[in-house]
């Protein structure tokens, strides 16, 4: 029986709801018990209220402060206290549980997972932009506070699954499998004219539009390639990426003795969900089974680093370190969204960043004041308003 205290941040995206629907499913098979302190949701009022119904948290925060009345309204006669704003959800994120679930997608999600990481409780961690702006910090501040973090990327998730926390030194390798996107074989000619239909038509995963674009863009492994080397303290020449489109490796750690070891599994966040709400035991849920016999074959090939270029972006950031993955994730969000918004091709996101971390170094960019988060959402601000200038010269070029 698996009894946690728990709090959602970001308990109305994919992967609060799945985390709520794993809770559930635990809860109904006998094989969980939860206590929901805090549930936090961006502007979605009516998803949140009906989760708070169903969960009765002692808190429930909106992050958009005009919709508090409203939520207020839905939730009437439950009991529970409503919070909204930015600084409610750093507050709630502080406050004493078990464990947290810090989904919160973006750059904003950051506070509240700085915060979180200094209660000392479990930190499953969804936010790639913690770790990629200021991973080395947070670490430090679980740890200062007897916490942990459990990864719920499924890449990092697989790593975690095999990789020995108490002998690192075993590790001669971490390889970091990538589906290649929906472009993988395209040609580099035609994707001049990709669209964003294009671009988020995922072949394997279920995801967010901007996170399928960076899946398209392999941006999203450049920064999955940094989270791993600050998560296992590897150095970058030490993390491969290879290109597996069935999506059933999801990452692999070889040993100085040439054993290599791998997580597999059907394509489903659920998997590394349920293993960080379970960690250290394993819950049974209605978990898509492999058949590697259905399957037939499993193929692996190099990334084409012409054709993705943000890849090697990335290892040339967390090789210079200091504000470069800042400014990296800074760089590829403003692009990812003004190709999104159709005011940049496709084949441009990449030349983005790379002019980005150019002016940033040029322009001798350094970190703000105060915590590591602070300081890192200061280069954050400051690397959007270059990416942003960077975007208007391409779009008015076009």
């Amino acid at each position: 029986m698996i009894s946690r205290t728990i709090s959602v941040l970001g308990s109305t995206g994919s992967v609060g709801t799945s985390t709520l629907d794993l809770m559930a499913a635990a809860e109904q098979n006998g094989s969980g018990q939860f206590q929901v302190e805090v549930l936090t949701g961006g502007s979605n009022v009516g998803l949140l209220a009906e989760q708070c119904r169903r969960w009765k948290p002692k808190l429930a925060v909106i992050a958009n402060e005009a919709k508090r009345a409203e939520l207020v309204d839905a939730i009437s006669g439950t009991g529970i206290e409503v919070g909204a704003g930015d600084a409610a959800i750093v507050e709630a994120a502080s406050r004493p549980v078990d464990w947290v679930m810090a989904s919160i997608v973006g750059a904003a999600g950051l506070r509240s997972a700085w915060a979180a990481a200094g209660t000392g409780n479990t930190l499953a961690l969804a936010n790639k932009e913690s770790l990629v702006c200021c991973g080395p910090a947070l670490l430090e501040r679980v740890r200062t506070a007897g916490g942990r973090i459990i990864p719920v990327d499924s890449e990092h998730s697989a790593i975690f699954q095999v990789f020995p926390l108490d002998a690192p030194e075993r590790v001669s390798k971490l390889v970091l499998t990538a589906s290649g996107g929906p472009f993988r074989q395209t040609p580099i000619e035609n994707m001049r004219a990709i669209t964003p239909e294009q671009a988020v038509a995922h072949p394997n995963w279920s995801m967010g539009a901007k996170i399928s674009v960076d899946s398209a863009s392999m941006a999203n492994k450049g920064l999955e390639l940094i989270e791993a080397a600050y998560l296992f303290d590897m150095p970058q020449s030490k993390i491969d990426v290879v290109v597996h489109p069935e999506s059933i490796i999801h990452s692999l750690v070889e040993y100085v003795d040439g054993s290599t070891l791998a997580q597999m599994g059907p394509p489903d966040m659920k998997t590394p969900i349920a293993n960080a709400l379970s960690w250290p035991d394993r819950m049974p849920w209605p978990a898509p089974k492999l058949d590697l016999a259905a399957l037939g074959q499993l193929t692996f090939g190099r990334p084409d680093v012409a054709r993705f270029p943000a890849l090697a972006l990335a290892r040339d950031a967390l090789e210079a370190g200091g504000i470069s993955p800042i400014v990296f994730n800074a760089a590829n969000e403003v692009a990812a969204f003004a190709f999104l918004d159709r005011r940049l091709a496709f084949l441009n996101i990449a030349a983005v960043i790379a002019e980005t971390l150019e002016k940033a170094t040029r322009d001798g960019l350094a970190m703000g004041t105060g915590s590591a988060a602070e300081a890192a959402l200061a280069v954050d601000r400051e690397a959007r308003l270059i990416a942003r200038g960077v975007v208007s010269a391409l779009d008015m070029a076009a």
